[in-house]
């Protein structure tokens, strides 16, 4: 494709990276990963996220709370804590590192290696981000599935269902992933453009050479 360049492919890889690690952050402190609302009383909502509790009702409005103690919590909220904020962190290191290595950047100009490497770089942390935001996401939506069919519960009591935070969480981590698939692209097509001169003249008299062959024999 002729408008398909490493300068774009680099550009569209920091334009999804981006994207994703800002999903993501929103992600971490939307109090909707998981939502209840009780038959009896349909007026009061309840949310759930890493960090609080809300309570939104047609009286009141929305009321968030945040947890007592981080120890009270479940395991799998826990776990979600820990792992999104290494999501964030690897994700904004990962636009960092990357935003160097890109063409037309003024930086590292006479170093193509160092740029070359800064997007591989940049590629990695791009997928440890994704993975550690699709993980914690993933968690939690099972654990609120073994929860939702639970017959130990009567079935009249409210159950935690899923919330428009697991959605955005996962998106957020499936961009991401595409980021760092992207910059990995990115380098390989800079490597191609960068081939020497000598392998491309062989290559097109080894084809040439065919042709002549084929000519030849008819």
């Amino acid at each position: 494709m002729v408008f398909l360049t490493t300068e774009i492919m680099q550009r569209t890889a920091l334009f999804v990276t981006v994207g994703g690690l800002v999903t993501s952050l929103i992600t971490t402190f939307l109090p909707h990963w998981k939502t209840m609302n009780s038959d009896l009383n349909e007026v009061e909502n309840w949310f759930s996220g890493l960090w609080h509790t809300c309570l939104y009702t047609e009286e009141v409005g929305i009321q968030c709370k945040a947890y007592d103690s981080i120890m009270g919590l479940p395991m799998d909220l826990q776990i979600s804590r820990v792992l999104m904020s290494v999501s964030i962190g690897t994700g904004g290191l990962a636009v960092l590192v990357a935003f160097p290595g890109l063409e037309g950047v003024e930086m590292c100009v006479e170093q193509p290696g160092v740029k070359r490497r800064l997007l591989i770089f940049g590629g990695v942390l791009s997928w440890v981000s994704g993975l550690t935001t699709l993980v914690p996401v993933s968690i939690v939506a099972y654990t609120t599935v073994v929860d939702f069919w639970d017959e130990g519960f009567p079935d009249v009591m409210p159950r935690w269902e899923y919330g428009e935070a697991m959605f955005s969480g996962w998106f957020g981590g499936l961009a991401l992933v595409i980021g760092g698939t992207l910059f990995f692209v990115a380098v390989c097509m800079g490597d191609y453009d960068q081939r020497p001169s000598s392998v491309l003249n062989t290559s097109q008299v080894k084809h040439k050479t065919r042709h002549y062959l084929k000519t030849e024999v008819l």
